[in-house]
């Protein structure tokens, strides 16, 4: 008996089959992505305000999703455009380039920052500066650029922020919109023509609302102030406050305090930002229509009024409570929207965070917590007499920022001054100041490899193109600047401990103390997805989160 038929028509129903799974684990993928990143938040508060919490906001995306709690940044510096990209990116500052914020560009000799891009317009506003900008100093892909090219394009990606690098970076090279808010006297949300020419009619009727002018109004605590046990009194000396008013203390009568601070700026250091952020993506969702397709659609959303309102207050201010308190409730406002917009189950969600924060370190000195504060001028005067001294030159040195010492290398060339020698010396005397923790060279991250520790973290945030030539660390609960607020850009653990919540279609319900790194959210998505990493993609992805 001649088999082979059979055999063949065996064979045709374990592919017909295979295709079959396949087409409905393909139709079970997300409609919408929703990436949300809330800008400074430390992973206690998700633990220290959770009495405040609703059923329907932080507490609904625990219980019923996946929580990763054991969450680090893997690179240095800690700070907000470096968070996002890593995020999104798969990967640290090495590969992707974002070194920080802004940084000195030795090739240029200047500071540049992340998002600028004189090459592109403003769209939305009459001022040239604030829509000059796009991602082009990122160097790799984001999982939000795959998605576009795994859907040839037809995936839609928008990303909302405050900020326009909360906005621009997450949504990568190839998104079909980026959005930040412009304060001042404008209130607006814009753009630039790196994505369009003009502003669609929904952001144009948007912005024509009333919105940005009915949340400069008073801002009180949403429940009792004696409710909030989780913060230390309302009157401290380790808060910064609002120019036009004496006290750091609630109530703040923000269309009064607009006039010294900003006009509507100011909204970004209260917890209005974060709700005109919230009503402008559900704007996003309708408008955009959002999730209603096959093809999956990406929503990136940063909150960055925590950020602004933690750098004033202090991570451990009632400003800071209340802004998180109101926060849960932004989010639960936004997974009802999704709920009926795309449905429940249609979607899926991740929330982290682009850094976290240290505590105001005048309160922890107070509290008997070695802390304090870096003089980085007179260290630098100190560092330039030094080299005068040894070298009997007083150019070597070309600029220092980022805690980063760039060298002026066409005097060493000239003065035939070798640069490694340069570096041990600086190091040397670094070392000695009081306050500094840790030195490294550039040779010590180029030659070196480090897999754990604080140089391990040094080398992953270390670009070789566009890094110094020596790098110092403070001592842990140490800045710079003055004696209030919080601030964050170190390798210690208070900067890099940050929520990662995953939760919607495909994500299982449980929790993890196992360490998960940033770079793996990127990964995970994409797995999730079905999609190729982006292309400098250094995670894993975090299997335990699928069901």
């Amino acid at each position: 008996m001649n088999l082979l038929p059979l055999k063949s028509l065996a064979l045709g129903f374990v592919a017909l089959a295979g295709t079959v799974s396949f087409a409905q684990e393909a139709s079970q993928k997300p409609k919408l992505v929703v990436g949300i990143v809330v800008d400074q938040m430390r992973y206690d508060y998700l633990t220290r305000f959770e009495n405040q919490y609703g059923e329907d906001g932080f507490k609904r995306l625990q219980n019923e999703g996946f929580d990763c709690r054991n969450n680090h940044y893997n690179y240095m510096p800690t700070k907000t455009a470096p968070g996002h990209t890593s995020i999104y990116t798969g990967t640290t500052p090495q590969n992707h380039g974002i070194i920080s914020n802004s940084w000195y560009n030795k090739f240029e000799k200047k500071d540049v920052y992340c998002a600028e891009d004189t090459t592109v317009a403003s769209v939305g506003t009459t001022d040239v500066g604030p829509g000059q900008m796009s991602p082009h100093r990122m160097l790799t892909t984001t999982v939000t650029d795959q998605n576009r090219l795994h859907t040839q394009m037809r995936g839609k990606t928008i990303g909302i922020s405050l900020k326009d690098r909360g906005a621009i970076l997450p949504a990568g090279h190839t998104a079909n919109a980026a959005y930040w808010f412009e304060g001042g006297d404008e209130g607006k949300w814009i753009t630039s023509t790196f994505y369009m020419n003009e502003l669609p009619k929904w952001v144009q009727d948007f912005n024509a609302s009333a919105k940005a002018k009915n949340y400069l109004k008073e801002w009180n605590t949403l429940k009792p102030i004696e409710s909030y046990l989780e913060s230390g009194e309302d009157l401290n000396a380790y808060e910064g406050g609002f120019r036009g008013k004496e006290t750091a203390t609630f109530p703040y009568d923000l269309k009064k305090l607009g006039k010294e601070n900003g006009g509507y700026s100011i909204l970004k250091t209260t917890p209005y930002g974060n709700s005109i952020t919230t009503d402008f993506a559900l704007a996003a969702l309708d408008g955009e229509d959002l999730g209603q397709d096959a093809d999956t659609d990406f929503l990136a959303v940063s909150y960055s009024c925590t950020d602004y309102v933690g750098h004033n207050f202090g991570v451990n201010s009632k400003e800071v409570e209340d802004t998180y308190v109101r926060l849960d409730l932004e989010i639960a406002k936004l997974l009802e929207a999704l709920d009926k917009k795309v449905g429940k189950g249609n979607y899926s969600v991740f929330l982290t965070a682009d850094h976290a924060a240290v505590h105001v370190p005048s309160f922890l000195s107070d509290n008997k917590i070695p802390s304090g504060y870096f003089d980085m001028r007179s260290f630098r005067k100190e560092l330039e007499a030094f080299i005068q001294q040894k070298y009997g030159r007083d150019d070597l040195i070309e600029d220092i920022s980022n805690d980063q010492v760039f060298f002026r290398y066409t005097v060493l060339a000239d003065e035939s001054i070798d640069a490694e020698a340069l570096q041990k010396d600086i190091k040397h005397f670094a070392l000695q100041h009081k306050n500094i923790s840790k030195v490294f060279t550039r040779a010590q991250m180029e030659q070196g490899s480090y897999d754990s520790g604080v140089a391990a973290l040094v080398q992953k945030g270390f670009d070789q193109e566009r890094s110094g030539d020596v790098f110092f660390i403070l001592d842990p609960g140490y800045l710079t600047g003055g004696p209030t607020g919080s601030s964050h850009g170190t390798p210690y653990s208070y900067d890099t401990h940050v929520p990662l919540l995953f939760y919607g279609n495909g994500i299982k319900n449980g929790h993890t103390f196992e360490q998960t790194v940033i770079t793996d959210i990127a990964p995970t998505v994409a797995a999730l997805l079905g999609i190729q990493d982006p292309n400098g993609t250094t995670g894993t992805v975090i299997s335990e989160v699928f069901k």
